[in-house]
Formats: C-alpha cells, structure tokens, sequence
C-alpha cells in the first residue's frame, strides 16, 4: 500500500534491494546523485522523484553524461492517472534515451518494476566528473546515507575519513599526522587536520594535534562508522604487532 505520504526516500530501499540483487553495489548521494550502482566497469545513475517534472528531466539529462545508463525512479501510476499523460511522459523519456523504474507499495511490501531500459547514449561524456563519482564510491566504507534525502547531513568519503582520524585521536591522545597514518588513517590526514573542515580537531602545538569537544560529541552521531574504523585498525594494529 503507497504511504499516505511519500518521500523520496520511500524509494530508495526497494530500488536498492532490486539493484542489489541484479549484483550492483548500491551507494545513495553521491556527487549529487540520488542513487549510484557499480557492476564492474558498468556505472548506473537512478534519480528518485514522487512526480515526473522538468527538474527530474533536468537532473537524469546531465547524469547521462557520466553514467553508462541512467534511470528515473518513480511511484507506479494508480489506475486513475491519465492515461494520455502517462503515455506522453515515457515517450519523452525513451526520446531522451532515459530508463523508468516504477516502485509499487503493495500491502506484501513494495515491489520494482523496469518499465523499459535506456537506449545507449551517444553524447561526450565527463570523463573526470564520472571519475570524481567512481572513487567517492570506492572511497566509502558503506551506504550510510539514503537517496532522496533532503536536508541531512550526508556521509562522505571525507566526512569518513575525518571520523576515522577523530576516533583515533580520541582512543590514543595528541597525535602528529605522520602518528595516525602509521595507526591506519589516510593519505591526506595532515590536510584533513590543518584545514580542519569540521572544526572538530585542536592544534596542540606545531605538528601535534588532538580532538576538540565538538569532535567528540559529533562522532557519537556516527556509531556504526566509528565501529567499524575501530575495528579495522584494532585489526591492522594487531596484525602490526606479530
């Protein structure tokens, strides 16, 4: 059964659980994409809307030009929508060489259905935003955001990799740059703690830094990440340590 209320977002588990199971890897918003799908070199695009708009047209077009497919995701039409409408909506959307999936809510739970794939895209492609999107994906430890969502704080390659240096210092104490890289953090730590995007860390003196109080109330927002840094370099310490 549709929700009373529907979101976005309301699309997004059954669209992901769909491309999951056609053996995509799933992430929700990334470089302002509502959802991105990663099947070896394949790359699909799906944006989410409750209605079929020119901004949706909008988004979908300039997606196609890093993506190998894109799709726009949609409520299924109730039995009481236009029909001449209907039929002039996926007409332009096969002109623009754009596939329509169609979630419906049903009272068994919500179902997908590919109403027609898109036609290859011919255009020049972005090669470095496409690239841009390729390694934010590959730099995510997870999906811990949900596509379609509006006015959330989204989760990052970045934002992980500040929660990583953050958990680091809180565990160990003032710590150099070149410290928490040999504890596991990244490559771009000394950048990430002088620009200090967040504001989440506090320079002891040169060189030297530790976790501000902000940073310690803002990781407790993140528990299943700060979970799984700690336990990952728990692990790599332990292996350093044989």
């Amino acid at each position: 059964m549709q929700p009373v209320s529907l979101h976005e977002s309301d699309l997004y588990p059954p669209v992901k659980k769909y491309l999951e199971d056609q053996g995509y890897k799933v992430n929700s918003e990334v470089k302002h994409c509502d959802v991105t799908a990663e099947r070896g070199s394949e790359l699909l695009v799906v944006e989410l809307k409750t209605h079929f708009n020119a901004t949706l047209l909008i988004q979908a077009a300039e997606r196609q030009r890093i993506a190998d497919a894109v799709y726009v995701a949609l409520p299924a039409p109730g039995r009481t929508a236009a029909k001449k409408h209907w039929n002039g909506m996926c007409h332009l959307l096969k002109r623009l060489e754009l596939g329509l999936i169609l979630v419906r809510f049903l009272k068994s739970g919500p179902r997908v259905e590919i109403a027609f794939h898109p036609a290859p895209y011919t255009a020049k492609r972005q090669h470095k935003k496409r690239s841009a999107i390729i390694r934010e994906i590959h730099n995510r430890s997870g999906d811990y955001n949900v596509g379609g969502s509006v006015g959330s704080k989204l989760v990052t390659a970045y934002r992980e990799r500040a929660i990583e240096i953050a958990c680091l210092l809180e565990d160990s104490g003032p710590l150099s740059p070149a410290d928490l890289k040999r504890k596991g953090s990244c490559d771009q730590t000394g950048s990430i703690l002088s620009k200090n995007y967040y504001g989440w860390f506090e320079r002891v003196e040169r060189g030297l830094y530790k976790l501000h109080p902000s940073g310690q109330k803002a990781i407790r927002e993140y528990p299943e990440i700060t979970s799984y840094f700690r336990n990952a370099n728990g692990r790599k310490n332990d292996k350093d340590k044989l």
